[in-house]
C-alpha cells in the first residue's frame, strides 16, 4: 500500500506557499498527494513539479459545485497531471435533505462517475458521519449509494468517520473489499467545540493496526494520512502521522 496524505490537512500552508509546501510533503517522505485544489496552477506545470519532486497524484477531492459547473474540466486535468483518481469529498446539507435528495444525487454521482471512466478516469466517494445518520429503505445512504452504480462508484472509506459514527470499520472495509483502492487513515480523541477531534496518528481512539491490516486484506492500493483540524501546526502533524506510520507498520505491509 502507497502512503498518501490528503493536502487539505495542510491547506493554510499551501495558501501561503502551494509550490513550497508540495516540497516539504515530497520531503518528508510521502509518498503520494490527494489534492483538494491545485493552487491555481495550470495542469502541466504541476505535473512538472510533480514528477521533479517523485510526487504521486492519486487524485483530488473535488467539489460537487465544480462538477456541476464543468464536469469535463475536472476530468482533463486530472489526467494531464497523470492522476487515476476523481472523488467526490462531501454533501452540503441543502442537497441531503431528505431521501429524494439522495436518489437524485445518486444519479448524478452515477452518471459523473460513467463519464470519468469513459476517460480514462476512476470515481470514488469519500464518507463522512452523516451517510450513516439516515437510511433509504432498510439501507444507510452509504450503502445505498454504491448499490445504485456498483459498476461506476469506488469507495474512498474514512475510517475515522465509520468509527465516530457508531458503525463497525473492519466489517465496511471486508464488505467493500475490492471496491476500496483508498482509505483514509484518521485518528481522533473525543470531541472538541463540539467537532470531531482530530489528533495525529497513533495518538487517539482508533485501533489502527488492525484498520491497516485489514486494508491490507481488502487489497487497498492507499493509505492517506487526514487531519481534518491540527492542534500543532499542520506541516509538523502530517511528520508525526507519518513517522508513526514508518516506525510502528509501514515495514509489514
Amino acid at each position: 500500500m502507497g502512503i498518501g496524505v490528503q493536502l487539505y490537512t495542510v491547506r493554510d500552508d499551501l495558501a501561503k506557499d502551494f509550490r513550497g509546501t508540495l516540497r516539504r510533503v515530497a520531503e518528508l517522505g510521502y509518498e503520494g498527494v490527494e489534492f483538494a485544489g491545485y493552487g491555481g496552477l495550470p495542469a502541466d506545470e504541476l505535473k512538472q513539479l510533480l514528477d521533479e519532486l517523485n510526487l504521486k497524484p492519486i487524485g483530488a477531492h473535488v467539489s460537487l459545485q465544480n462538477m456541476r459547473n464543468d464536469l469535463d474540466k475536472e476530468i482533463d486535468y486530472l489526467l494531464a497531471i497523470g492522476a487515476k483518481y476523481l472523488i467526490c469529498p462531501y454533501v452540503a446539507a441543502e442537497d441531503r435533505h431528505d431521501a429524494e435528495a439522495w436518489k437524485s444525487l445518486f444519479g448524478f454521482l452515477g452518471e459523473a462517475a460513467r463519464r470519468a471512466n469513459e476517460k480514462g478516469l476512476k470515481f470514488a466517494y469519500h464518507n463522512h458521519a452523516f451517510e450513516f445518520e439516515t437510511k433509504i429503505g432498510d439501507q444507510y445512504v452509504f450503502d445505498a449509494l454504491y448499490a445504485s452504480a456498483p459498476e461506476h462508484i469506488l469507495v474512498e472509506m474514512d475510517a475515522g468517520w465509520v468509527q465516530y459514527a457508531g458503525l463497525d470499520t473492519l466489517k465496511y472495509i471486508a464488505d467493500y473489499a475490492g471496491r476500496l483502492p483508498l482509505l483514509h487513515l484518521k485518528d481522533f480523541k473525543g470531541m472538541i467545540n463540539n467537532q470531531i477531534n482530530t489528533v495525529e496518528l497513533g495518538q487517539g481512539e482508533i485501533d489502527l493496526p488492525v484498520v491497516i491490516q485489514a486494508a491490507s486484506d481488502a487489497d487497498v492500493e492507499w493509505l492517506i494520512v487526514e487531519q481534518d483540524r491540527c492542534q500543532n501546526p499542520p506541516l509538523e502533524s502530517v511528520a508525526t502521522s507519518l513517522k508513526w506510520l514508518q516506525d510502528n507498520y509501514l515495514s509489514k505491509f
